[in-house]
Formats: C-alpha cells, structure tokens, sequence
C-alpha cells in the first residue's frame, strides 16, 4: 500500500483493530472478563472503521473521495467483508490471504496442515519424513526418567522444562508459522528469516549426518525460525511474551472464529481430531463462554459462495499464494468479472502486501500489476458515475 498509494494520490489510513495494540476500551481491565470482551468481535470492529472513516472524509471535506479497503489474513477477512457490509463507504476490497471460507464444513478441516505439510514435501520428501517421524522420538524420550532433562539439553532451554509439550509446540510453531512466510526474498514478518526458509530448514535436515535422531534434525530445523541472526545462546521455550497479540485472538477464536482444525494421517504433523465438545469445555473453562460456531457463515456468509456473491457482491480481489496454509480456506476462482481471485503458486502469506524489493520475483511484480490495474478500473468507474450524477 505505502509503494501504490503516491500512483493514486491516495491517503493511507491504519485503523488499529479495538482490544489489539492500544486501542483498549475500559483500559487495564479490557481483558479481565467476558463481560468487557464481548465488545472485541469483527462486527464491533467492521464498525468501527465505519464510523471512523465517515468522520475522517467529513473533517476533511472529502465527502465524495472513493475509498478502497486493504487487509491481510484476518484483516483479509474484515476487508471482504466490511465491502459487503459497508458498500457506500468502500468502493472496493483488496483482500489477501483471507480465509473466509476456513469455517463450518466449508474446507476440509485437514486442509491447512495438510497444505504445511506439502510445503515441506516439495522441498524434500526427507525433510517431510524426518520432521513426520520426530513427534514419536520426542514422546518417546519423555517416558524416560530423565526425559525432561534429556530434552532440555536437546533444545538448549535456558531453564528446565516443565512439560515435554512446550517443546512438541516450539517445534510446531517454527514449521507452521515458516510455511506461512516462505516468501522469495528475506523478511522479518513473524522472525528475521532467509529467502524460502521452507527450502532451507529442509537443507539444514537433509545436510546432517545420517546417524543423526529425527528428534535433532527437526530441532536444528526450527532453530533457524528461532535463531537465524545467530544471537541467541539457549531458546526460551516457556513463559514467553505474546508478542503477536494471539491473546485477545484466542478469545475471538472461543467466540466467533471457530475453524476446526485436524491433522491427516498425510500430515507431517501427529493425527489428530476435533471435536466441539471438548473445545467448548476448554472455552467455558478459559472465559467463562460457548463458542458460535455457525455465528460467522450466518453473518457474513460463506456457503455456496460463488452464487451468493455473484448475484450482489462486487469489486473484490482475492488474492493467495499456495505455499501460504491458509489460502485453502480462500476464494481461489473468480467469481464474477468484478470478484476475482489472483493465486500464485508461490506466494506465501499476503507477500503480495510486503513492500517492493530488487530480488521480488517476475509472478510477483506481476500479481501487484495486476491488483493496481483492477484498483485502477474500479476508480475509473466511480469517477464516470460521479459525473453523470
């Protein structure tokens, strides 16, 4: 956005999501119950943009300047649908990696580790084999005496572990949270990482000796996710800050945003089950509320989608990468000749929203290319209308 908004004369405006960074409603005590957090919900939020942008156009006389929405991965989601919701305030959306389709029965409820998986299996099926067969030689480990201590030693921890589970999830997340930013050029979206760490976590795993465990092979793997810099001396695998503001998500995910998620037998991951119930306990439990978990399909929809948003959405891009695991659960076909969905092969987690470099590849430039041209029509049309009025 910062690289196209001088081509279009265009204001940016950041709109910080309420109950995230510093927009927090009743203050220290946003978070201390369900009561207060009821009020952190996409809607409350899709009207909060509402509101803020009508204000922002009245106090600078700009009533009729078109406005054009941006958002990536939940913010993907909030765009898609804030033009659907909101038509008169947006004339369009630029939707990327948006999962709005990761709800109810929708997308197979394996899809998105399964799509990790495959990540890794194209970059080395050795690679996939060695991370697949880690989980046993970790469980394994822990049903020994001093398997804590073994494992502890294994990972560096700057202090003992308490549970064999935080380092299964220190594994976890390195290889998930990778698949997602496996872009072509260097990044430090979630981590600092090389260009295509996919590729080069599977070289680290396919460049250890032989007699080497799964269980070191995965751990060497993910401590570049961890360490790529070099400047950690021992990995602090429990009790760390939420960085990523996954706090106030794991309400909205106890609330509205219920995607059930399971693991395949094909997965590189432990098969695993969902199940409503459990969940549901874990969500009393934790908050003190039940899960909607048809709530965001009966609000915003989702179902038989290309007929409903054909018969009356428009000026929609959606657009994902392949290598990104959320974009299974994206538009992935044009809908209409106004709803269109641009995918990659390539692509990763809303890369085509990172800013321009000298190393982006050709599918890349091109994808950018093609998101301003459509802006660029849909502008142009509002403007035709605008005088004929």
């Amino acid at each position: 956005m910062v690289d196209i908004a001088p081509k279009f004369n265009a204001l940016l405006v950041f709109i910080e999501h309420r109950f995230y960074g510093d927009s927090m409603p009743f203050g220290n005590n946003s978070y201390k119950s369900a009561k207060t957090l009821g009020y952190l919900n996409s809607q409350q939020a899709l009207a909060d943009y509402a509101v803020l942008i009508r204000s922002l156009k009245q106090n600078l006389s700009s009533d009729s300047s078109p406005v054009v929405v941006f958002g990536g991965s939940y913010g993907g989601m909030l765009a898609a649908w804030f033009r659907l919701k909101y038509p008169h305030i947006a004339i369009g959306a630029v939707a990327s990696s948006a999962p709005i389709l990761q709800f109810d029965k929708i997308t197979p409820w394996s899809s998105f580790y399964d799509a990790v998986s495959q990540d890794f299996k194209d970059a080395s099926l050795n690679c996939y084999k060695v991370i697949k067969g880690s989980w046993a030689e970790l469980d394994a480990l822990s049903t020994h005496d001093d398997g804590l201590i073994e494992v502890s030693k294994l990972f560096r921890t700057c202090k003992a572990l308490h549970s064999v589970y935080s380092a299964r999830d220190w594994l976890w997340e390195a290889f998930v949270y990778t698949a997602m930013v496996n872009y072509p050029t260097e990044a430090n979206f979630m981590m600092p990482l090389p260009a295509y760490p996919v590729e080069e976590m599977c070289k680290i795993i396919d460049g250890l000796p032989k007699g080497a465990s799964k269980l070191s092979k995965a751990f060497a793997a993910a401590s570049l996710y961890y360490n790529y810099t070099q400047t950690e001396k021992c990995f602090n695998l429990e009790g760390g800050t939420d960085s990523h503001g996954l706090h106030g998500w794991d309400w909205q995910a106890c609330t509205e945003m219920v995607m059930p998620m399971t693991c395949s037998n094909e997965s590189m991951f432990p098969p695993s089950s969902f199940s409503y119930k459990e969940f549901s306990q874990d969500c009393k439990k934790q908050y003190g509320v039940k899960p909607r978990p048809h709530w965001i399909t009966t609000e915003f929809g989702g179902y038989r989608i290309e007929q409903v948003l054909k018969r009356f959405g428009s000026n929609m891009i959606f657009s994902n990468g392949m290598q990104d695991p959320w974009s299974r659960g994206g538009v992935l076909k044009n809908i209409s000749s106004s709803i269109v969905a641009l995918v990659t092969q390539k692509g990763a987690h809303h890369v085509d929203f990172r800013s321009e470099t000298k190393n982006d590849p050709d599918w890349l430039i091109m994808q950018r290319k093609q998101e301003v041209a459509i802006i660029e029509k849909w502008l142009e049309e509002y403007y035709k209308d605008l005088k004929q009025n």
